[in-house]
Protein backbone atom coordinates (compact mmCIF):
# COMPACT_ATOMS: atom_id res chain seq x y z
CA UNK A 1 0.00 0.00 0.00
CA UNK A 2 1.39 3.38 -0.99
CA UNK A 3 1.98 6.26 1.40
CA UNK A 4 -0.69 8.37 -0.34
CA UNK A 5 -3.29 5.64 0.20
CA UNK A 6 -2.39 5.41 3.90
CA UNK A 7 -2.65 9.18 4.31
CA UNK A 8 -6.06 9.25 2.57
CA UNK A 9 -7.31 6.46 4.86
CA UNK A 10 -6.01 8.09 8.02
CA UNK A 11 -7.22 11.61 7.29
CA UNK A 12 -10.98 10.82 7.49
CA UNK A 13 -10.41 8.85 10.71
CA UNK A 14 -8.93 11.80 12.60
CA UNK A 15 -12.02 14.04 12.37
CA UNK A 16 -14.20 11.04 13.16
CA UNK A 17 -12.23 10.19 16.31
CA UNK A 18 -12.10 13.84 17.27
CA UNK A 19 -15.88 14.10 16.85
CA UNK A 20 -16.43 11.06 19.05
CA UNK A 21 -14.18 12.49 21.72
CA UNK A 22 -16.06 15.78 21.72
CA UNK A 23 -19.41 13.98 21.91
CA UNK A 24 -18.22 11.77 24.78
CA UNK A 25 -16.89 14.82 26.62
CA UNK A 26 -20.20 16.65 26.23
CA UNK A 27 -22.11 13.58 27.45
CA UNK A 28 -19.78 13.22 30.45
CA UNK A 29 -20.20 16.87 31.42
CA UNK A 30 -23.98 16.56 31.06
CA UNK A 31 -24.06 13.44 33.24
CA UNK A 32 -21.94 15.09 35.93
CA UNK A 33 -24.06 18.23 35.79
CA UNK A 34 -27.17 16.10 36.33
CA UNK A 35 -25.93 13.59 38.89
CA UNK A 36 -23.62 15.61 41.14
CA UNK A 37 -26.46 17.67 42.71
CA UNK A 38 -28.39 14.44 43.31
CA UNK A 39 -25.32 12.84 44.88
CA UNK A 40 -24.85 15.89 47.12
CA UNK A 41 -28.52 15.72 48.13
CA UNK A 42 -28.23 12.04 49.05
CA UNK A 43 -25.08 12.62 51.12
CA UNK A 44 -26.37 15.79 52.77
CA UNK A 45 -29.60 14.08 53.83
CA UNK A 46 -27.56 11.72 56.03
CA UNK A 47 -25.85 14.51 58.00
CA UNK A 48 -26.89 16.43 61.07
CA UNK A 49 -27.00 20.21 61.28
CA UNK A 50 -23.43 20.64 62.52
CA UNK A 51 -22.01 18.56 59.66
CA UNK A 52 -24.02 20.56 57.15
CA UNK A 53 -22.79 23.89 58.48
CA UNK A 54 -19.20 22.66 58.40
CA UNK A 55 -19.65 21.35 54.82
CA UNK A 56 -18.37 18.00 56.05
CA UNK A 57 -20.69 15.74 54.08
CA UNK A 58 -18.03 13.36 52.75
CA UNK A 59 -16.87 12.14 56.14
CA UNK A 60 -18.50 9.38 58.18
CA UNK A 61 -19.12 11.65 61.16
CA UNK A 62 -22.44 13.29 61.85
CA UNK A 63 -24.53 10.47 60.37
CA UNK A 64 -28.15 11.27 61.15
CA UNK A 65 -30.31 9.84 58.37
CA UNK A 66 -32.86 8.12 60.62
CA UNK A 67 -33.12 11.12 62.96
CA UNK A 68 -33.54 13.49 60.04
CA UNK A 69 -36.37 11.31 58.72
CA UNK A 70 -38.09 11.34 62.11
CA UNK A 71 -37.66 15.10 62.44
CA UNK A 72 -39.04 15.64 58.94
CA UNK A 73 -42.37 13.95 59.67
CA UNK A 74 -42.56 15.41 63.20
CA UNK A 75 -41.79 19.02 62.27
CA UNK A 76 -44.74 21.41 62.69
CA UNK A 77 -47.10 18.66 63.72
CA UNK A 78 -46.33 16.34 60.80
CA UNK A 79 -47.11 18.94 58.16
CA UNK A 80 -44.75 17.38 55.60
CA UNK A 81 -46.88 14.24 55.36
CA UNK A 82 -49.89 16.43 54.54
CA UNK A 83 -47.90 18.30 51.88
CA UNK A 84 -46.71 15.03 50.36
CA UNK A 85 -50.24 13.70 50.16
CA UNK A 86 -51.41 16.96 48.58
CA UNK A 87 -48.69 16.74 45.91
CA UNK A 88 -49.58 13.12 45.13
CA UNK A 89 -53.24 14.10 44.78
CA UNK A 90 -52.52 17.16 42.65
CA UNK A 91 -49.95 15.40 40.46
CA UNK A 92 -51.20 11.82 40.03
CA UNK A 93 -54.92 12.56 39.72
CA UNK A 94 -54.31 15.78 37.79
CA UNK A 95 -51.87 14.12 35.40
CA UNK A 96 -54.21 11.17 34.79
CA UNK A 97 -57.26 13.33 34.07
CA UNK A 98 -55.18 15.89 32.16
CA UNK A 99 -53.66 13.19 29.96
CA UNK A 100 -57.11 11.77 29.16
CA UNK A 101 -58.38 15.25 28.27
CA UNK A 102 -55.34 16.06 26.14
CA UNK A 103 -55.44 12.76 24.24
CA UNK A 104 -59.19 13.13 23.63
CA UNK A 105 -58.75 16.67 22.31
CA UNK A 106 -55.85 15.65 20.10
CA UNK A 107 -57.87 12.73 18.76
CA UNK A 108 -60.77 15.06 17.92
CA UNK A 109 -58.45 17.48 16.12
CA UNK A 110 -57.05 14.59 14.09
CA UNK A 111 -60.10 12.51 13.21
CA UNK A 112 -62.98 14.97 12.93
CA UNK A 113 -63.79 17.85 10.64
CA UNK A 114 -65.38 20.96 12.11
CA UNK A 115 -65.45 24.66 11.42
CA UNK A 116 -62.19 26.56 11.92
CA UNK A 117 -60.38 23.42 13.06
CA UNK A 118 -56.91 24.50 11.96
CA UNK A 119 -57.39 28.01 13.35
CA UNK A 120 -58.33 26.57 16.71
CA UNK A 121 -55.36 24.25 16.59
CA UNK A 122 -53.20 27.27 15.80
CA UNK A 123 -54.45 28.84 19.05
CA UNK A 124 -53.43 25.64 20.85
CA UNK A 125 -49.93 25.92 19.40
CA UNK A 126 -49.78 29.60 20.37
CA UNK A 127 -50.80 28.69 23.93
CA UNK A 128 -47.85 26.29 24.12
CA UNK A 129 -45.49 29.27 23.90
CA UNK A 130 -47.19 31.20 26.74
CA UNK A 131 -45.27 30.82 30.04
CA UNK A 132 -47.35 29.48 32.90
CA UNK A 133 -46.28 32.34 35.16
CA UNK A 134 -47.99 34.79 32.80
CA UNK A 135 -51.29 32.98 33.35
CA UNK A 136 -51.06 32.93 37.14
CA UNK A 137 -52.58 36.40 37.69
CA UNK A 138 -55.53 35.90 35.26
CA UNK A 139 -56.20 32.51 36.84
CA UNK A 140 -56.10 34.08 40.30
CA UNK A 141 -58.63 36.75 39.27
CA UNK A 142 -60.91 34.09 37.79
CA UNK A 143 -60.61 31.95 40.92
CA UNK A 144 -61.26 34.97 43.09
CA UNK A 145 -64.39 35.79 41.11
CA UNK A 146 -65.73 32.27 41.60
CA UNK A 147 -64.70 31.95 45.25
CA UNK A 148 -62.12 29.22 44.66
CA UNK A 149 -59.06 31.03 46.03
CA UNK A 150 -57.34 29.11 48.84
CA UNK A 151 -59.10 25.86 47.95
CA UNK A 152 -57.98 22.57 46.45
CA UNK A 153 -59.78 23.38 43.18
CA UNK A 154 -57.84 26.61 42.62
CA UNK A 155 -54.70 24.54 41.98
CA UNK A 156 -56.26 21.35 40.63
CA UNK A 157 -58.52 22.67 37.85
CA UNK A 158 -55.90 24.73 35.92
CA UNK A 159 -53.46 21.81 35.68
CA UNK A 160 -56.00 19.65 33.87
CA UNK A 161 -55.59 21.59 30.63
CA UNK A 162 -52.28 21.40 28.82
CA UNK A 163 -51.92 22.78 25.24
CA UNK A 164 -48.71 20.84 24.69
CA UNK A 165 -50.52 17.65 25.66
CA UNK A 166 -53.22 18.39 23.06
CA UNK A 167 -50.52 18.85 20.43
CA UNK A 168 -48.92 15.54 21.40
CA UNK A 169 -52.34 13.91 21.41
CA UNK A 170 -52.91 14.87 17.80
CA UNK A 171 -49.45 13.64 16.78
CA UNK A 172 -49.97 10.29 18.51
CA UNK A 173 -53.44 9.94 17.01
CA UNK A 174 -52.01 10.43 13.53
CA UNK A 175 -49.29 7.86 14.20
CA UNK A 176 -51.19 5.18 16.11
CA UNK A 177 -54.82 5.18 15.00
CA UNK A 178 -55.40 4.35 11.30
CA UNK A 179 -58.59 5.72 9.80
CA UNK A 180 -59.32 2.29 8.33
CA UNK A 181 -59.61 0.75 11.81
CA UNK A 182 -62.15 3.37 12.89
CA UNK A 183 -64.14 2.86 9.69
CA UNK A 184 -64.22 -0.87 10.36
CA UNK A 185 -65.44 -0.25 13.92
CA UNK A 186 -68.21 2.03 12.63
CA UNK A 187 -69.26 -0.57 10.05
CA UNK A 188 -69.55 -3.10 12.87
CA UNK A 189 -72.07 -0.80 14.56
CA UNK A 190 -69.85 0.98 17.08
CA UNK A 191 -70.74 4.57 17.87
CA UNK A 192 -68.18 7.35 18.09
CA UNK A 193 -67.70 7.00 21.84
CA UNK A 194 -67.44 3.22 21.61
CA UNK A 195 -64.93 3.48 18.75
CA UNK A 196 -62.84 5.89 20.79
CA UNK A 197 -62.87 4.08 24.14
CA UNK A 198 -62.79 0.50 22.86
CA UNK A 199 -60.50 0.90 19.85
CA UNK A 200 -58.63 4.18 19.61
CA UNK A 201 -57.80 4.68 23.28
CA UNK A 202 -56.15 1.27 23.49
CA UNK A 203 -53.95 2.13 20.50
CA UNK A 204 -53.11 5.47 22.11
CA UNK A 205 -51.75 3.82 25.27
CA UNK A 206 -48.08 4.81 24.72
CA UNK A 207 -49.11 8.35 23.88
CA UNK A 208 -51.30 8.50 26.97
CA UNK A 209 -48.41 7.40 29.18
CA UNK A 210 -46.07 9.93 27.56
CA UNK A 211 -48.47 12.82 28.13
CA UNK A 212 -49.10 11.53 31.67
CA UNK A 213 -45.38 11.66 32.48
CA UNK A 214 -45.01 15.19 31.12
CA UNK A 215 -48.07 16.28 33.09
CA UNK A 216 -46.89 14.52 36.25
CA UNK A 217 -43.51 16.25 36.13
CA UNK A 218 -45.02 19.68 35.47
CA UNK A 219 -47.64 19.42 38.21
CA UNK A 220 -45.28 17.92 40.79
CA UNK A 221 -42.80 20.77 40.24
CA UNK A 222 -45.56 23.38 40.08
CA UNK A 223 -44.66 26.21 42.44
CA UNK A 224 -45.83 29.63 41.31
CA UNK A 225 -49.52 28.81 40.89
CA UNK A 226 -49.92 27.29 44.40
CA UNK A 227 -47.99 30.22 45.85
CA UNK A 228 -50.44 32.66 44.24
CA UNK A 229 -53.60 30.68 45.01
CA UNK A 230 -52.99 29.26 48.48
CA UNK A 231 -52.51 30.75 51.93
CA UNK A 232 -53.57 27.72 54.00
CA UNK A 233 -50.51 25.59 54.73
CA UNK A 234 -52.64 22.46 54.92
CA UNK A 235 -53.23 22.77 51.16
CA UNK A 236 -49.59 23.35 50.18
CA UNK A 237 -47.83 20.94 47.81
CA UNK A 238 -44.33 19.74 48.70
CA UNK A 239 -42.60 22.36 46.54
CA UNK A 240 -44.29 25.30 48.26
CA UNK A 241 -44.04 23.74 51.71
CA UNK A 242 -40.29 23.17 51.44
CA UNK A 243 -39.89 26.72 50.17
CA UNK A 244 -41.64 28.06 53.28
CA UNK A 245 -39.43 25.95 55.53
CA UNK A 246 -36.32 27.02 53.66
CA UNK A 247 -37.32 30.67 54.17
CA UNK A 248 -37.75 30.00 57.89
CA UNK A 249 -34.35 28.26 58.11
CA UNK A 250 -32.51 31.59 58.12
CA UNK A 251 -34.12 32.29 61.50
CA UNK A 252 -34.49 28.70 62.75
CA UNK A 253 -31.50 26.61 61.58
CA UNK A 254 -33.16 23.36 62.68
CA UNK A 255 -35.14 23.50 59.44
CA UNK A 256 -32.07 22.94 57.25
CA UNK A 257 -31.72 19.13 57.73
CA UNK A 258 -35.45 18.53 57.27
CA UNK A 259 -35.55 20.68 54.12
CA UNK A 260 -32.75 18.61 52.59
CA UNK A 261 -34.39 15.33 53.62
CA UNK A 262 -37.72 16.55 52.28
CA UNK A 263 -36.09 17.52 48.97
CA UNK A 264 -34.68 14.01 48.64
CA UNK A 265 -38.09 12.43 49.23
CA UNK A 266 -39.68 14.92 46.81
CA UNK A 267 -37.75 13.59 43.81
CA UNK A 268 -38.51 9.92 44.49
CA UNK A 269 -42.03 9.78 42.92
CA UNK A 270 -40.74 11.21 39.63
CA UNK A 271 -37.85 8.74 39.52
CA UNK A 272 -40.22 5.88 40.32
CA UNK A 273 -42.74 6.97 37.67
CA UNK A 274 -40.11 7.23 34.94
CA UNK A 275 -38.56 3.90 35.95
CA UNK A 276 -41.88 2.03 35.87
CA UNK A 277 -43.28 3.66 32.72
CA UNK A 278 -40.14 4.20 30.65
CA UNK A 279 -40.99 1.34 28.26
CA UNK A 280 -44.24 3.04 27.22
CA UNK A 281 -42.60 6.48 27.33
CA UNK A 282 -39.80 5.46 24.96
CA UNK A 283 -42.15 3.89 22.44
CA UNK A 284 -44.38 6.95 22.57
CA UNK A 285 -41.55 9.36 21.95
CA UNK A 286 -40.24 7.21 19.09
CA UNK A 287 -43.61 7.15 17.38
CA UNK A 288 -44.02 10.89 17.75
CA UNK A 289 -40.56 11.50 16.35
CA UNK A 290 -41.11 9.24 13.35
CA UNK A 291 -44.42 10.87 12.58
Amino acid sequence: MSASTVSRTASPLRPRLLGRSVVNLVVLVSVLYTLLPVLWLVLASTKDRDALFSSDILSLSGFSFVQNMKDLFAMDGGLFGRWYGNSLLYAVLGAALGALISIACGYAFDKYRFAHKEKLFGLVLAAVMVPQTVLALPLYLMASGTGLVNTFWAVFIPVLFNPFGVYLGRIFSQGYVPDEVLEAARMDGAGELAAYFRVALRMLGPGLVTVFLFQLTAIWNNFFLPMVMLSDQDLYPVSLGLYSWNSAASVSPEYYPVVIMGSLLAVLPLILAFALLQRFWRSGLTAGAVK
